[in-house]
């Protein structure tokens, strides 16, 4: 790209320029658009760690272009030195967070196009164009993934999200605000709660500024009146992204999902997941053999910068929660829906969506 997207283009978090890694800096909005100029693998670490950028396909589109800049920077005449340089990058950038399995994946397949190059000139190039391919990809994914979504979704009712999974969240698009935006475009016109999600406030912050972008207007809740909501009858269908989805359809997303789900259980409300594949991680058997990220005290204890806790209180900060398949309607994917049981499905080459649900009145 020759340009940084303006507010009335397509949202695109995730820019390469003149040879450097560009990113929207999530952790200023909505109060300031700032961008991120990445030129190292240091860089790029750090801009995953500390959130500027996050969700699972856009962290994986970021270490795409990190394994790029690293693959540049590595300056030894034979591939042998090359690929012992490269594979301790990866390492690096693999470490940044542990949970979202886009990560590896994208250090997987970089590394598996600079073991099949003659020289480090043509590795380095070559991985530059798998992560401009992997950008491209993921966007179409994230369309499909919301052209599959939007049938199952209410004609006028109420949709409940978490977190934040449009834009920002991906190389673009979105996915369960994806789902939400294709509903939309159909002429859908449904009424979308989202809640504010503690501790990052990534609902309150980057989802309800997506949608405000969008023309979709949104209602905010604390995380915790989900519930009374639900009980309501204000909530036709609940639609949450994924950080990681284990063989047997258990999933791994943001802290809050799996409580969402017993709720919509509860309530008999249909609860979806809308990922692409590539969060699939068929090496997993369980939501149980799931790593799950633990982050500093300082995020809940304060606010904004102001500390918002009694002094001395102890912290248990877990970014994510499991929510087991048994407890989710549907996954949504860029290639069909898919039903319980999941294994076989996800297992599949190519996964066969079972016939879809009727669309929530």
């Amino acid at each position: 790209m020759s340009h940084l997207p303006t507010i009335a283009e397509e949202l695109q978090p995730i820019v390469w320029q003149d040879g450097h890694l560009l990113l929207l800096d999530q952790t200023q909005l909505p109060a300031r658009e700032e961008w991120v100029t990445v030129r190292d693998v240091a860089g790029a670490i750090e801009a995953v760690r500390a959130m500027r950028v996050r969700g699972a396909p856009a962290i994986g589109i970021a270490a795409a272009y990190a394994m790029a800049l690293a693959a540049h920077s590595i300056e030894v005449p034979t591939m042998p030195a090359f690929l012992g340089e490269l594979d301790a990058q990866a390492e690096r950038i693999a470490a940044a967070r542990p949970t979202a399995v886009n990560l590896a994946w994208a250090v997987e397949r970089s590394m598996g196009v600079a073991r099949t190059c003659s020289t480090p000139a043509e590795a380095a190039e070559r991985i530059l164009a798998l992560a401009h391919t992997m950008r491209e990809e993921d966007v179409e994914s994230n369309r499909a993934i919301g052209r599959n979504g939007a049938a199952l979704m209410p004609d006028s009712g109420a949709i409940l999200t978490h977190c934040n999974t449009g834009a920002l969240a991906t190389a673009g698009y979105g996915t369960a605000l994806g789902v939400i935006r294709a509903a939309w475009d159909s002429g859908k016109r449904v009424q979308v709660f989202c809640t504010e999600t503690r501790p990052w406030l990534q609902g309150a912050r980057l989802t309800a500024w997506e949608l405000a972008r969008l023309g979709i207007h949104a209602t905010l809740i604390v995380d915790s009146a989900a519930g009374a909501l639900m009980a309501s009858g204000g909530v036709a269908a609940v639609v949450t992204g994924a950080d990681r989805i284990a063989a047997n359809g258990d999933t791994a997303n943001k802290i809050g999902t799996y409580s969402l789900a017993e709720l919509a259980a509860a309530n008999g409300i249909p609860f979806y997941i809308a990922a692409p594949l590539s969060t699939v991680d068929l090496d997993v058997k369980s939501g149980a053999d799931i790593p799950v990220e633990e982050r500093p005290a300082v995020e809940v204890t304060s606010l904004a910068g102001q500390r918002i806790a009694a002094e001395g209180v102890d912290v248990w900060n877990p970014v994510f929660d499991m929510t087991p398949a048994r407890l989710i309607t549907a996954i949504i994917t860029e290639r069909g829906v898919l039903r319980p049981p999941y294994e076989a499905q996800l297992r599949a080459p190519h996964p066969s969506p079972l016939p879809q649900e009727k669309t929530v009145a």
